[in-house]
């Protein structure tokens, strides 16, 4: 049996956005296009206003052509503290799940935007024998 879909069920199907997940958005502080978490919606479940994980910033949003879609991150390799990060690069934690590198803090240590929170976590640090 072929199931049909009217043009109104297909406005319904819309993707539903969550607090705590990343979008695009232009940082007019940092003065660049990059992730921002969702931190709050409307009733609707359109999104209202976003963070900027590099600088702090809580702003409004608004659904552009480049940054009305959710962005669909790498999950990256596993995180290991053995090897050296860069800002923008992606990882999966055994602990945290999927995170986005931010900063680099000291030579050794980084932050890393995870769904819940920025956590500062080591890198590069010489194998235990």
């Amino acid at each position: 049996m072929e199931k049909r879909t009217s043009a109104v069920e297909e406005n319904v199907e819309k993707p539903a956005f969550i607090v705590g997940e990343r979008v695009e958005k232009f940082c007019i502080k940092c003065k660049e296009e990059r992730g921002h978490v969702i931190a709050s919606l409307t009733k609707r479940g359109k999104i209202s206003r976003v963070t900027c994980p590099k600088c702090g910033t809580l702003g409004t949003f608004k659904t552009g052509a480049a940054s009305g879609t959710k962005r669909k991150l790498d999950p990256g390799a596993p995180y290991d503290r053995t090897r050296s990060y860069r800002a923008g690069q992606t990882m999966v934690h055994p602990t945290f799940g999927q995170g986005e590198v931010t900063a680099l803090i000291e030579p050794l240590k980084i932050d890393v935007l995870f769904a819940d929170r920025i956590r500062r976590l080591i890198h590069a640090q010489p194998a235990s024998h």
